[in-house]
């Protein structure tokens, strides 16, 4: 009896080694080839948004000819080409926009941030500017701007993903059933899939609109305003919108900082933050919610714990990543009843499964 006990025991522990060893290694590679996993679940989802809108424009007859499947594949994928490069432009041109502009306003921002602590008394104000002044910010600026020709590799890589996957889409569902070897497993394994989709699909779309819709407002402050560093600030808050629960403080933040600099006038600096915050609260706790509906049912704990999770592993963009990767996650998890209690805890009430 008790070498039997000794027996389990052994095999738990090498269980739980193995286990550890197999994060390891798959954290290794995470790390390791984190520019190619970027590209391809950027490639991935990109495929996800248009994969109905192909199935759709398949569907149409222009008389009696009806579009095949190919050529809408190739008119998709031309016109993700074409709107990832145009984007790629203007995003380069716009950092090295800001870049020349955060250069100028650099020493007045050490200055500016240096005031904020001139209550504590001269002294803490010299010492606080004289450490500002040893950042060089103007050479982490050319370099982040630097970072951003990368973009071009990485949008030629995405762009030769979404390809393939265009490609392999016909015969998707024959080698999935081969690959399970269970047409009824296949099926149900379709239907995860196809529920991922939706439900990445449903809550990028609102995003998109709801950060499209604050950064417009945002811009609106500025201009109204007479406000420099408008158009920068819009994009900063139109990206940063779709990180979620941080991105929307920091970028309130941001353009409060972008007001103080400008002027140094601490009650508009205040309204700047109190308007932008207001504004950022109701569109992310009464409009967003409302029109993210039942669909993304996530723990807001889940959210923090995925976003430091993927912000370590894959920088910014994992930050971006983190919530399409939590729903394929907590969905993938709810089907196996080994992992059903990790979905229960991702999801917000307990329903992992819950969907309109």
């Amino acid at each position: 009896m008790e070498h039997q006990t000794q027996r389990r025991d052994s095999t738990r522990l090498q269980t739980v080694l193995l286990g550890i060893i197999a994060f390891a290694l798959v954290l290794f590679m995470l790390v390791a080839a984190r520019f190619i996993l970027i590209s391809l679940a950027i490639a991935i989802i990109l495929f996800s948004l248009t994969s109905e809108a192909i199935n759709a424009i398949a569907r149409l007859h222009i008389g009696p000819i009806r579009v095949p499947n190919w050529l809408a594949s190739i008119v998709a994928l031309a016109l993700i080409a074409s709107g990832l490069l145009t984007l790629t432009a203007v995003l380069v041109a716009q950092a090295n926009e800001v870049v020349t502009m955060a250069i100028s306003y650099a020493e007045p921002a050490q200055s500016a941030i240096a005031e904020l602590f001139g209550w504590m008394g001269a002294d803490v104000e010299a010492a606080v500017l004289n450490s500002m002044r040893t950042i060089e910010v103007p050479g982490y600026l050319r370099a982040l701007a630097g970072q951003a020709g990368n973009l071009l590799s990485a949008v030629v890589l995405i762009i030769l993903f979404v390809g393939f996957l265009f490609a392999e889409r016909v015969w998707f569902s024959a080698k999935l059933e081969n690959l399970i070897g269970n047409p009824a497993r296949a099926a149900r394994a379709g239907d995860v899939i196809g529920s991922i989709m939706r439900r990445v699909n449903h809550y990028l779309l609102v995003k998109t609109v709801v950060s499209a819709t604050t950064g417009a407002a945002v811009y609106g402050i500025f201009k109204l305003a007479g406000f420099d560093l408008a158009l920068p600030v819009a994009i900063m808050t139109f990206t940063l919108n779709f990180i979620p629960s941080l991105g929307s403080i920091i970028a309130t933040g941001l353009a409060a900082l972008a007001v103080y600099v400008q002027t140094g006038d601490q009650q508009a600096t205040l309204a700047v933050f109190v308007v932008v915050g207001m504004l950022q609260f109701v569109i992310g706790n009464v409009i967003d919610p409302m029109l993210m509906g039942r669909a993304l049912r996530l723990s807001s704990f889940g959210i923090i714990i995925s976003l430091a999770f993927w912000g370590a592993v894959w920088g910014l963009p994992g930050m971006f990543l983190a919530v399409p990767i939590m729903v394929a996650v907590m969905i993938v998890c709810a089907q196996s009843p080994t992992l059903r209690p990790l979905a229960v805890l991702l999801s917000r009430e307990g329903l992992p499964e819950a969907e309109d």
